[in-house]
């Protein structure tokens, strides 16, 4: 089989393969909680199904759209996420939900522009890096300022929902795809400095970010109050072993595990289906991320490796977050697992990335082979 054939299959199926397990997961972990609010428990279940129907529709419509046409989108988009980021906070408008206020209600379900905004970055940064000229891009005037004053005023509207994670992630894509285009190495550092005492600062401001760290640090200290929901995770993996205990046989998602069928649903997955589950969902995730890197180093040209890339970084780095919380590798953030935790508005996103990973490789060169 071709390179291009076997990488775009793969960037094609692999995301249907997480979202069905995602689907079956959140079944398994949200029936008692959904009888217990909604008294319906497939309340869950029928919405996420909903929703991976229309991600697939969301990755066909988009693998079909040349990808160039984004770069007429790349500004539109922007501003888009600029309003809606700006709505969530008008009183009355944005829904709060345990203490933040990032959603807009749409009826059925509740939109979140943050997740909207992370696609418009990586389009704009794609669309302005691949204009520039390679030896301009290394001036600060030319390469960093304009595109810090396209990010900054999304991450200060972020920040103030708040959601300190996304603001993170965003920044972090943008330090990644600036690094890859060519910018100088003292910028770099100047930029990483920058971000790691803004990102002190705001950890600093707010307690319970404080204590979240702390609760990192040793989690077993205070293992009924601020480190629960990461020992019952641990309590989680360590009771599913090597094979599991079976799907829909766990027992942590009974009212121990706080939100088993969103943040962490890796936990779920880890003691239902063991080691080698969770080693299998990990090797999904590293496929993809492989494949989008291929996709990137043979695009067309430099607007498809940018955003190629920059999808990458969005998934990939997303994946990461999620998987070291779950597992006490990173401090507690509420950051869902791609295609697999319960959400729409993420789901959509990540599988229209996908989508658009798909239209770049249908103009990729994979080594003459076609």
């Amino acid at each position: 089989m071709h390179n291009r054939s076997l990488t775009q299959s793969i960037i094609l199926f692999v995301p249907v393969i997480l979202v069905g397990l995602g689907i079956m997961m959140i079944y398994s972990a949200s029936s008692i909680i959904a009888a217990e609010r909604y008294h319906d428990g497939m309340y869950f279940l029928k919405k996420q199904a909903l929703f991976g129907l229309c991600g697939i529709g969301c990755m066909l419509i988009m693998m079909r759209v040349p990808y160039s046409f984004l770069k007429r989108c790349a500004y539109p988009l922007w501003l888009l996420s600029l309003g809606l980021l700006a709505l969530v906070l008008i009183p009355g408008i944005g829904v709060r939900a345990g203490g933040a206020v990032r959603w807009l209600s749409l009826g059925f379900f509740s939109f979140q522009p943050a997740e909207l905004a992370k696609l418009s970055v990586v389009i704009l940064l794609a669309y302005c890096l691949a204009k520039k000229e390679n030896e301009r891009i290394k001036e600060f005037s030319i390469g960093i300022l304009p595109h810090l004053l396209l990010v900054m005023p999304l991450c200060l509207l972020i920040i103030v929902q708040p959601d300190f994670g996304t603001c993170m992630m965003i920044l972090s894509i943008l330090f990644v795809m600036l690094f890859a285009a060519g910018i100088k190495k003292r910028f770099m550092l100047g930029l990483g400095a920058a971000g790691l005492v803004a990102g002190a600062l705001l950890i600093a401001a707010k307690g319970y970010r404080m204590e979240r760290l702390v609760t990192f640090l040793n989690p077993w200290k205070d293992p009924t109050g601020a480190g629960f929901q990461i020992v019952q995770s641990f309590l989680a993996f360590g009771s599913g072993g090597i094979f599991g205990a079976g799907i829909g046989r766990g027992t942590q998602k009974l009212l121990y595990l706080p939100e088993p069928h969103t943040d962490f649903i890796l936990a779920v997955i880890g003691e239902e289906m063991g080691f080698i589950g969770v080693v299998f969902v990990i090797g999904l995730f590293v496929t993809i991320v492989g494949c989008g890197i291929k996709i990137a180093m043979n695009s067309y040209d430099l607007f498809g490796t940018y955003l190629a890339l920059g999808i990458i970084v969005l998934i990939g780095l997303q994946t990461i977050i999620n998987m070291g919380v779950v597992m006490g590798l990173l401090p507690t953030k509420g950051m869902p697992l791609p295609f697999i935790s319960y959400g729409g508005t993420a789901l959509l996103v990540d599988m229209s990335c996908m989508g658009i990973l798909l239209s770049i490789s249908g103009q990729c060169h994979f080594m003459g082979k076609a």
